[in-house]
Order: structure tokens, then C-alpha cells, then sequence
């Protein structure tokens, strides 16, 4: 990939103080005129799931946002120190839950499995912790998937991509870099190769083929500002990488929306009946 890659990194540039205000602002609305005062975050120690809890805290109140970790037995040990920077900076609740013991009966049962359905499995057993404990604690799962990650369908369907609502869902990977340094989040989580932590050595941007400074760029072109394909390969980038972004975002649809509901009425549920008047708000 090649190109005038300081032209379309200067667009990926945020007001983050805006950012800030108008995400805290969504985290509260969303989550009080659903009748609920708190939230439940997975933990892993990343820069999303991070910065999620610090833009959390500071919507409803250290107090009411509860940090789940939940390590395999392969986690990283610097994952999971941390994340506990992060319970410690912002004064959090949190739990720790192996998921070892859950997954591991899985696992037996299938040995032949590859890593993807292994992760798959542990995205999900993950989920269900999350769920759970939003019972006990009667908070709204807050979801830490970017708009990077959302684009190229880079989750677990009804694993890390669960939850209620999503406040960094419309960031890309480096604008989430640029928030997270601005409101505090520790260094050493910034700064470290972004991995899902499914298996020792995984890494994000060797699972994908390409660097997320690198993808956003591009993805910037194409969904910002509705390049076509052809117009990206003139503005530098080979045509072979912007085909095989094309084609993950396109196959990938199907992730990010609710599952389509056959239309039999005049009103049917994701296609008319949409409004904020229908839920009653």
C-alpha cells in the first residue's frame, strides 16, 4: 500500500473533547431512558475495552460501572495487569472470572477444533459471564468494538460483538487511539500490538494481513467519504488490498445488523416499525 498517506491521515484526526462530550452524553441517555443507572464491561486489558470503561466511568459515575475479567489459562499476565491500571485509575467494582473450566469441556469434546472456533467459543463464554453478571449487578452490557473491527467483521458474532449499547462502535481504531491518550488511558495499554488474546502470540494486524493505520486509512476513503474502489487505487493504495477490504466488508453485512425478519404485515419489526415513538420514548 502506497500513497498520499498524510492527506488521508490528517482526516482521521477527531476533536476528541467533542468526542468526549457527545460519547458520555450518548452513554447516559441510552442507558437511563432504558430505565437503568449502570453498566457491565468486559475488561481485557486492551485499548478498547479501556477506553469504554473510562468514557463510562465518567457518564454514570465510577460507582456504577462493573469490570468483568475473564482470563483463559493462556491469557496474557500483562493483559490482565492491565486492566487492573485500569480498575485502579478510575476506582471501578470489578470481578475476576476464569472461563477455563467453562470452555474446557468444549474443548474435549471437540480436540480437533482450530484456534478460530476455539476463540469463538471462549468470545461466547465470555458473553454469557457478561450477561449474567449484568443480572446481578442490573447494568446494560456497554460494548467495546470500534468501527474498524465493525467494518471488517473482525468478532465473534453474539460474543465480543454483544451488547446493549456501543459508544466507540463509530471510531476507528486510530481515532480510538487518539481519545484514549487524551483521557488518560495508561501508555503501556495504548501502545501495545492490539490482540484478542485467544491464543499465545496472536496478534490483531497479523491475524488481518495489514496494520489498522494502513486499513483505516482506506476504509476512511471508501465508507467517510463513498470512494469507489477504482478511486482508491488512484489515490495510492494497490488494487489487490482494496479488493480484499472490499470483499470482508461486503461479506461481512450480516454481523452487523439484526438478523431479517421476513415481512408479512405492515409493520414489521426492523423494517417499519423503527421510531423512537414506537418503544414509547
Amino acid at each position: 500500500m502506497k500513497g498520499n498517506t498524510h492527506y488521508m491521515m490528517g482526516n482521521l484526526d477527531i476533536n476528541t473533547e467533542l468526542a468526549r462530550t457527545i460519547l458520555t452524553g450518548f452513554i447516559h441517555s441510552e442507558i437511563t431512558r432504558s430505565g437503568f443507572s449502570k453498566a457491565v464491561i468486559g475488561l481485557s486489558g486492551g485499548i478498547d475495552s479501556a477506553l469504554s470503561c473510562y468514557l463510562t466511568a465518567e457518564a454514570l459515575g465510577a460507582e456504577n460501572v462493573l469490570a468483568l475479567r475473564m482470563p483463559y489459562t493462556s491469557s496474557s499476565t500483562d493483559s490482565f495487569e492491565d486492566a487492573q491500571r485500569v480498575i485502579d485509575d478510575l476506582g471501578l467494582s470489578s470481578m475476576t472470572i476464569p472461563i477455563t473450566d467453562i470452555v474446557e469441556p468444549i474443548f474435549s469434546r471437540f480436540p480437533d477444533a482450530n484456534q478460530i472456533r476455539r476463540g469463538n467459543v471462549m468470545a461466547r463464554a465470555r458473553m454469557i459471564l457478561l450477561y449474567d453478571q449484568s443480572e446481578v449487578f442490573k447494568g446494560l452490557v456497554v460494548g467495546t468494538g470500534n468501527k474498524t473491527e465493525l467494518l471488517l467483521g473482525y468478532s465473534t458474532l453474539y460474543g465480543d460483538s454483544a451488547c446493549a449499547i456501543n459508544p466507540i462502535g463509530d471510531l476507528y481504531k486510530t481515532q480510538v487511539r487518539q481519545l484514549a491518550r487524551d483521557l488518560g488511558v495508561p501508555p503501556a495499554i495504548i501502545n501495545k500490538p492490539p490482540s484478542a488474546d485467544l491464543w499465545i502470540g496472536q496478534t490483531d494486524e497479523d491475524e488481518l494481513g495489514f496494520t489498522y493505520e494502513e486499513v483505516d486509512q482506506l476504509l476512511y476513503l471508501l465508507v467517510d467519504q463513498r470512494y469507489r474502489p477504482e478511486e482508491c487505487v488512484l489515490a495510492g493504495f494497490s488494487g489487490e488490498f482494496v479488493k480484499a477490504v472490499v470483499t470482508r466488508i461486503r461479506k461481512n453485512h450480516f454481523k452487523r445488523v439484526s438478523p431479517p425478519i421476513a415481512k408479512l404485515s405492515n409493520r414489521t419489526i426492523g423494517y417499519d416499525y423503527l421510531y423512537l415513538r414506537d418503544w414509547g420514548t
